[in-house]
């Protein structure tokens, strides 16, 4: 059994909702500023800040009610073309929608607003400001943050409410006076009639059931979509209905059929609510209109409200959404932990089967591992997501540092789709936006310039990412001025980086911004020029196991080309055996494995590898393990990012599940390995890190340089 939904938990699903739904709405607003005209951004913008209000509504949020009310206000004048969209009110929402944004941490923070300070008061103050002066005065009263004042009701229309609400609400946290609160922010209930008919007996009454119905009279000018839209949050399991007060009788006794209920107690609470008077339902009945109907003769005003809702288009997206459910994070995360324990605990029991030599328990064993496997690669399916979201939010990154810098710069994305882990994505950002910063600052010429050199006015900057083996690639690249090579190196001259007159390869020169505190610009902006960042993002990168590189063309580009694992938990991998120690590669960076002759027995460095060279690396040797050598020795060839190596070991031991567990700090410092596992035997196997072990090849044919293009340490 389930257990119950509290006010916690929906309000923390009202969070997440509209975090979603600020990111939906500031990717419309970058949008409409291209196509001011686009009929679908508009409605989306406009059905963003009426769900955010109406699901305020809800938890008596008043400061967000009141703010988006006015929002929400505008918007609907641009949707009525009496507004058109240009870029001052562009900017505008987004500094609504950034305003918003802060409210809902606020929220997220203190689970309330109380932690409101003057000076957000007073930056939402001056938002509304700016907004009514949108409205003209005619439409929309002054609007505080303290309290909606409802609208004016002279030309008002009468409408009849019947609510019966879902039996869990109480339990789900959904209390029916917000909803009676919110109705009142844009109209006025001028009766209510409660329906206590669903009443059981005292002894079998369950306090956390709602049994209760309302029948209510309001008055309002809003339209059906937007009083149907107060509902949203709490029409699943209920029975709403909205019907306009006229001479026509037709709605209310369709209802009366819907319900099933006493036609007799019904009319009077029609009556006590003023959706209509005893003379006009006599009047209605005597003409012949029976008081009562069956179910069939409801279709008209279904029909009706099926048009509003195709209207409304806040809707659309439910279908899709029916098929998804939101899970904490924290709970992936355990699932993926058990599944690691599994995996160690079947791969135990898979060696204790092979020992005991009974062909009945290897079998099993064997189609216990094959199972494992699945729901491993399920697990860490559910953990996948698309990086475009990520990338979609470089859209504003762009637009406002653009502006800052007086530049005219696009973002081209491509390769959104590329899925990575979630716990990958999360940590990417930082670096992400360091690189697009110092691409728009550094790399994009001034508009004179571009000019002058025969590039269009507009500068680029790309975020392309792919797959590449079992890692993704990430690509910031822009059509700037590129990197100046020897301006690079006398700053690191200068800096005593490296030695006057020490010869470097054009790759190891640009990798030297990625230094501590390296920097050329001339001037220190509020962007760039500190020598802050750059070092940053490939601590970042290489606390991900991932691997940063440069590549520039002075007056053509640059492009700064990230390398990650596709996730950090669960790989496959390859199991080596030098000596007594045991170690693992990934999987897929292993190339081929290969006998190593008797001729090529020794300390060389290099092998004959069918006609081209390839630098090997002795694991026994690095890692000075004991032990005598048994005479017979195999290589393990690895690519990597275009480089190859091969690793001279003693045994090839084949493929094994390898959950990925972190080095304690005091190995922080442990060249070559990026973590451990636990084999089936209960030993400790160290993981290879690939990408440094070529960073040291790179090293090592450098003649005694210092620095690598892939060296992480």
């Amino acid at each position: 059994m389930s257990s119950p939904m509290n006010l916690d938990d929906v309000l923390q699903t009202f969070i997440a909702e509209s975090q979603e739904l600020l990111l939906l709405m500031e990717d419309a607003l970058l949008q409409i500023e291209q196509a001011p005209d686009d009929t679908d951004t508009i409605n989306a913008l406009f059905r963003v800040a009426h769900t955010i209000k109406g699901s305020a509504g809800l938890f008596g949020l008043t400061p967000i009610v009141a703010f988006t009310h006015v929002a929400e206000s505008v918007l609907d004048r641009v949707r009525g073309n009496e507004l058109r969209v240009d870029e001052s009110l562009s900017a505008l929402f987004l500094e609504v929608r950034d305003h918003l944004c802060t409210l809902i941490e606020l929220l997220a923070s203190h689970g309330d607003l109380h932690g409101m300070t003057a000076e957000h008061e007073q930056q939402g103050a001056a938002l509304v400001e700016r907004l009514n002066r949108y409205l003209d005065n005619r439409h929309e009263p002054q609007t505080s943050l303290v309290q909606i004042e409802p609208p004016q009701l002279a030309c008002a229309t009468r409408w009849h409410l019947s609510l019966r609400l879902c039996p869990d609400a109480l339990r789900n946290g959904m209390d029916p006076l917000s909803l009676l609160r919110y109705l009142n922010s844009f109209g006025k209930i001028s009766a209510v009639v409660c329906i206590t008919e669903g009443l059981p007996d005292i002894a079998a009454m369950d306090p956390e059931t709602c049994y209760l119905g309302f029948e209510l009279g309001f008055v309002s000018d809003a339209g059906q979509a937007t009083i149907e839209g107060a509902f949203d949050f709490v029409r699943e399991g209920s029975q709403i209905c909205v019907l306009p007060c006229d001479v026509d009788l037709t709605g209310l006794r369709a209802l009366i059929g819907r319900l099933e209920a006493e036609p007799d107690a019904m009319v009077e609470a029609f009556i006590a609510c003023g959706s209509v008077t005893r003379e006009q339902w006599l009047a209605g009945s005597s003409s012949g209109a029976p008081t009562t109907v069956a179910a069939a003769s409801v279709v008209p005003d279904l029909a009706a409200r099926d048009d509003v809702t195709k209207n409304r288009g806040a809707k659309e997206p439910r279908s899709a959404e029916g098929n998804l459910i939101r899970v904490d994070a924290g709970k992936l995360d355990q699932l993926i932990n058990l599944v690691g324990e599994l995996i160690i605990a079947g791969a135990g029991a898979n060696l204790g089967a092979i020992q005991s030599g009974i062909g009945e328990l290897i079998e099993a064993t064997s189609s216990l591992s094959r199972l494992v496997e699945e729901v491993r690669d399920c697990a860490l399916t559910l953990r996948m997501v698309q990086i475009g979201g990520t990338f979609n939010r470089f859209q504003r990154v762009v637009r406002d540092v653009s502006k800052e810098l007086g530049k005219d710069i696009a973002l081209q994305v491509l390769g959104a789709e590329t899925e990575l882990d979630k716990t990958v994505v999360e940590r990417i950002g930082d670096p992400l936006t360091h690189l697009v910063r110092n691409a728009m600052d550094h790399g994009i010429e001034a508009a004179q310039l571009r000019r002058e050199r025969g590039k269009p006015e507009q500068g680029t900057v790309r975020l392309n990412a792919y797959h590449e083996a079992n890692s993704i690639v990430i690509e910031v690249s822009d059509d700037g001025g590129g990197l100046n090579k020897q301006r690079i190196l006398a700053k690191a001259i200068e800096r005593g980086l490296v030695a006057e007159g020490q010869p470097l390869a054009d790759g190891e020169i640009l990798n030297l911004i990625f230094e501590p505190g390296f920097s050329t610009a001339d001037q220190v902006s509020n962007l760039s020029g500190r020598g802050v960042g750059m070092d940053v993002v490939k601590r970042n990168i290489v606390a991900l196991r991932g691997s940063v590189s440069l590549e520039s063309e002075e007056g053509v580009g640059t492009t700064v080309r990230i390398r990650l694992p596709l996730t950090l938990a669960i790989i496959d991998g390859f199991l080596i055996g030098v000596g007594n120690a045991s170690y693992v590669v990934p999987l897929d960076l292993v190339e081929e494995c290969i006998e190593l002759s008797s001729d090529d027995y020794g300390n060389q460095e290099f092998l004959d590898l069918r006609g081209a060279v390839l630098p090997v690396l002795r694991l026994r040797e690095m890692f000075a393990i004991d032990g005598a050598n048994p005479g017979r020795e195999n290589v393990v060839v690895v690519h990597y990012a275009g480089m190859r190596v091969g690793l001279v070991v003693d045994q090839l031991l084949g493929e094994f599940q390898t959950v990925i567990k972190p080095l304690g700090k005091i190995f922080g410092t442990a060249h070559g390995l990026g973590g451990f596992t636990i084999l089936g035997s209960g030993a400790v196997a160290l993981i290879l890190d690939i990408p440094k072990l070529l960073g040291q090849v790179a090293s090592q044919q450098k003649h005694g340089t210092t620095l690598s293009p892939e060296l992480t340490q």
